[in-house]
């Protein structure tokens, strides 16, 4: 943690991509400030910056100009070994699309990043903590019954909360979730919410993009992300 108590800092981030023969600045100076156990939602309409912005929070990108700060360490300054610790073990990822893996079971998504962490030496020693870790996350999910289902059997609601329970089996520091609730109906999406809800009042720290302001009222802070900075900050929600 660092000494002012920010478990994740992004001081004046820069981002721009080229199409074709033109550049377009992304991000533009963007600052955020995460506290341990935070839920925030960053919103803004569709190319805003936001998903670009969640990527590099994450370390899946990285920006031009500008820091991004975990737990007081600059991510700039980690090799890429460190990096892919820092994503597999520091971060879990909540996609709009899952990206589950239809080849394998709804148990073995789930214990995937434990046993991507480790040798196969290692794996040997440490499938039996990872297989019930998984199974445990299932059962607070309500998915104990889908455990051998592959994902394509499943809902899409279901497939989500398959992803939720992936993104925390390696215990993460902080969650990030794109757009978690956007391939989903009302119904679904507002049960999905009640997850990070949940997940959040029990201390897990959580940064979600959306483009629904409706959603983001669920968090505890809203920040806004317009033409590539950000305009304004909620209150408490």
């Amino acid at each position: 943690m660092s000494k002012d108590g920010f478990i994740l800092q992004a001081e004046g981030l820069y981002k721009s991509y080229r199409m074709g023969e033109a550049k377009v600045s992304v991000l533009k100076g963007v600052d955020l400030a995460v506290r341990k156990s935070e839920f925030v939602a960053i919103v803004g309409a569709s190319g805003s910056g936001k998903s670009t912005l969640l990527h590099i929070l994450g370390a899946l990108d990285r920006p031009e100009k500008g820091i991004v700060s975990f737990e007081g360490r600059d991510l700039s300054r980690m090799g890429e070994r460190e990096l892919n610790k820092f994503r597999n073990k520091m971060v879990g990822f909540v996609f709009q699309f899952y990206h589950l893996l239809d080849e394998l079971s709804v148990l073995e998504n789930v214990f995937l990043p434990a046993m991507a962490s480790k040798s196969v030496f290692g794996w040997l020693g440490s499938r039996r903590w990872a297989r019930d870790r998984a199974r445990a996350l299932l059962s607070e999910l309500g998915l104990s019954e889908r455990a051998n289902h592959k994902p394509y059997q499943l809902s899409g609601g279901e497939r989500q909360r398959v992803a939720i329970g992936r993104a925390l089996m390696n215990e993460p520091r902080i969650l990030l979730a794109d757009e978690p609730t956007g391939n989903l109906d009302s119904a679904t999406g507002n049960d999905i919410l009640k997850v990070f809800e949940r997940l959040n009042k029990a201390g897990q720290t959580i940064v979600m993009v959306t483009h629904d302001e409706r959603i983001a009222q669920k968090a505890g802070r809203i920040v806004t992300l317009a033409d590539g900075k950000i305009k304004r900050e909620g209150a408490e929600a």
